[in-house]
């Protein structure tokens, strides 16, 4: 077994912060809440009836037996038990289900209360927080802490509650009989909760190690199917299921170590309740052979020990229940403890660009410890193509991360139409503006609802528009479905032309006065980037277009060529003017000879 450090677990699940959090979310339905409380304990007390029944049955047959009843006042009072015993019966069936409606309308509701709030807060963090964690472990931690929330409540209603209201009901019936036996009984849960709680609490270490090597490995499961064609294109398929094979044995053994505490818990549980059962059966004896109880009244001690049982053995399981569901809540629960890196002004507005002219005004930026950007000024006039050429990593595509406040500048500021972005709100800065992006990455949605996505209240008309302007008829033509043609995940049914036909469709329906091509045709084959290439030509009209290429033919007709190496702009000027001088652009130009600039 793996030596887990429990110290080190028990403070990585604050439980007091995860209960508080779930608590915010019942409360939200308190009525409820409280109605179930209620009908727990009229259900322990309704348990309790036929147990009570059964006594007085065997000391008045007892009585009528010895000649102390008449028969007719012994049918009589059968007929009075029988009825009551109906009545029990009803009302816990009507108990019953008004106990489960409510928690199934309570559960659901709040399951997606929470999958709302932390799906809401998660794809509102910053653009740093989504490149460092794994979707598939995300995915998993939603389902997992929203799906806990039913877990808890049924921890509660079914196993807390229920507990708490047959200890009231039972403890008070029996200190009308048997004081002792009360006592006996009370000692017997204490000691069981607490030898319970105690296993639970040393085993709720490995729970949480447990999850953290199923959550490592559904996020590499995640990160192998997202990959598939780079592991069948290498021949791969063998070490990624070795690799899985060994992800699959550290949960399996992870489990193994976790489950191993239920052998002592039952063990122990079992030994706690027969001395408990021993012990009470001892006192009430003595009382019956002093006298002190009637038969039935023994009976109905004993039948009555099971009523506490079954709550006892469902408080424990409640317990690991609550440690699961705390573990499960910590890993979900943590996010909303992580704020988002881009902050929006108190009182920020939305922004409306007009004319489109950028301005990078002495702008510092660096990645951690990676200086990019220091005192970079760049300023972008309206209606105007600006292209930005340079090797990888001379900081071309943090420009355009910084303009789109995925970043904030450190130092500086960033001007649309001579205002500082961080003076609107970021989402109203970046949905004013259109992007064709190198990948065109799309929803696994129908290619109609895909292009409709920039601007989800344009017509028909407008759609359609786009997707002429694309030239996408001829191709959606060709199609099953036309435009209700599924794409498949991330687009993967359609090439890399098509593919990018549609991202242009999208930036033609978004109709933004600011236009970023973002190695926009870089991944596609001549013809296909020549034909696109004069869809983006019509596409950059009238508009303020940023142009990041590595194919330096592609930018020819650029109004200026931002030449920039290791955060600096080196060059400036229009391809005409650059190829005529000496400089960097100009050794580009040589090296790749109108091709790739590596």
């Amino acid at each position: 077994m793996e030596k887990i450090d429990k110290k080190k677990f028990k403070k990585e699940i604050d439980f007091k912060y995860n209960f508080k959090e779930y608590w915010s979310f019942l409360m939200r339905y308190k009525i409820k809440f409280i109605i179930l409380i209620i009908v727990a304990f009229l259900l322990a007390g309704a348990y309790i009836v036929d147990k009570y029944i059964f006594k007085e049955l065997i000391d008045k047959g007892t009585i009528f037996a010895g000649g102390g009843m008449s028969s007719m006042d012994f049918v009589a009072l059968l007929w009075i038990l029988f009825s009551v015993f109906i009545g029990a019966i009803i009302l816990r069936a009507v108990l019953k289900w008004v106990d489960n409606t409510l928690l199934n309308s309570m559960s659901v509701s709040m399951i997606a209360d929470v999958k709302r709030k932390y799906f809401n807060h998660i794809i509102g963090l910053s653009h740093n927080f989504h490149t460092t964690h794994k979707t598939g472990s995300l995915i998993s931690r939603i389902g997992r802490g929203s799906g806990s929330v039913d877990r808890m409540n049924d921890v509660i209603i079914f196993n807390i509650v229920p507990l708490i209201a047959s200890m009231v009901v039972v403890i008070t019936s029996l200190l009308f009989f048997n004081v002792t036996a009360a006592i006996v009984l009370l000692i017997t849960i204490i000691v069981f909760v607490v030898y319970s709680v105690s296993i639970q609490n040393v085993s709720k270490a490995y729970g949480a190690y447990a999850n953290r090597k199923e959550d490592r490995e559904k996020g590499n499961v995640g990160d192998f199917l997202t990959n598939i064609n780079s592991i069948k294109y290498f021949g791969k398929e063998e070490i990624v299921k070795k690799r899985l094979y060994k992800l699959t044995e550290e949960t399996k053994m992870a489990v193994k170590d976790l489950v191993r505490f239920f052998k002592y818990l039952d063990v122990g549980q079992s030994v706690i309740l027969g001395v408990g059962l021993l012990f009470l059966i001892y006192f009430p004896m003595k009382s019956f052979l002093a006298g002190e109880l009637t038969i039935g009244a023994i009976v109905f001690i004993y039948t009555i020990y099971g009523n506490i049982v079954a709550p006892l053995f469902g408080f424990v399981q409640g317990i690991r229940g609550y440690y699961r569901s705390m573990i499960d809540f910590q890993d979900l629960f943590q996010y909303g403890k992580i704020e988002n890196e881009i902050k929006d002004k108190p009182g920020a507005k939305d922004i409306n660009i007009r004319r489109g002219e950028i301005e990078f005004k002495n702008v510092e930026f660096g990645y951690s410890k990676r200086n990019i950007f220091d005192k970079f000024n760049l300023k972008i006039l309206a209606d105007k193509k600006y292209a930005l050429v340079g090797h990888s990593g001379c900081g071309k595509s943090t420009l355009v991360n910084l303009l789109y406040r995925l970043y904030d500048v450190e130092h500086g500021a960033i001007l649309i139409d001579g205002s500082d972005i961080r003076d609107f709100k970021q989402e109203s800065v970046r949905s004013e503006m259109a992007i064709v992006p190198q990948e065109a990455v799309l929803f696994d949605d129908t290619i109609w609802n895909n292009i409709k996505f920039s601007s989800p209240s344009a017509s028909k008309a407008e759609v359609r528009k786009a997707i002429k302007f694309a030239q996408l008829e001829n191709i959606i033509s060709e199609m099953p479905n036309k435009e209700n043609t599924i794409v498949g995940e991330r687009g993967v049914k359609l090439s890399g032309g098509e593919k990018q036909r549609v991202s242009i469709a999208r930036a033609i329906l978004a109709d933004k006065k600011i236009l970023v091509l973002d190695e926009a045709t870089s991944s596609l084959d001549s013809e296909t980037e020549h034909e696109i290439q004069k869809d983006l030509a019509k596409l950059m009209e009238r508009r303020t277009s940023i142009i990041i290429a590595h194919r330096l033919s592609t930018i020819m007709h650029a109004d200026k060529i931002i030449v920039m190496k290791k955060g600096k702009i080196v060059q400036m000027g229009t391809h005409r003017q650059l190829i005529n001088q000496q400089g960097e652009y100009k050794k580009l130009w040589n090296l790749q000879k109108g091709g790739y600039i590596k």
